[in-house]
């Protein structure tokens, strides 16, 4: 991650490049949240120990797997390490890829693990 400080005020523009698209991304969303996925892929960096807490040296690619719903109302993505396997969840932005959230959302509709044929005989 890199980081520009101007000298006449505090101001700080973090950028780091997507571990997929290599896109560079601002470490913030449009509406000021924080954020550490790329907004165009979803696609993050595992620099963070989700089970241990500090930094992680896994340093391996975080492939968006998922959407979760807490009973807060709010969207998460799910994370999977690409190297360790680690999940880790993380709010939705607010300039994320309104597209790839839809798909990977109805996707255990879409794809059932059973088949939808079932449904007819009952």
């Amino acid at each position: 991650m890199s980081s520009h400080t101007t000298n006449n005020n505090t101001l700080s523009l973090s950028t780091f490049a997507c571990a997929w698209c290599g896109l560079t991304v601002s470490a913030y969303a449009a509406d000021g949240a924080p954020r550490n996925h790329c907004p165009t892929c979803l696609h993050s960096r595992h620099i963070l120990d989700h089970v241990e807490g500090g930094a992680s040296d896994c340093e391996g690619r975080m492939s968006p797997i998922a959407i979760a719903v807490p009973r807060t109302g709010d969207w998460m993505v799910i994370h999977r390490c690409v190297r360790c396997d680690e999940l880790t969840s993380n709010p939705v932005c607010t300039d994320d890829n309104q597209l790839i959230l839809m798909r990977m959302a109805v996707r255990p509709l879409a794809q059932p693990p059973f088949p939808l044929e079932a449904f007819g005989t009952l």
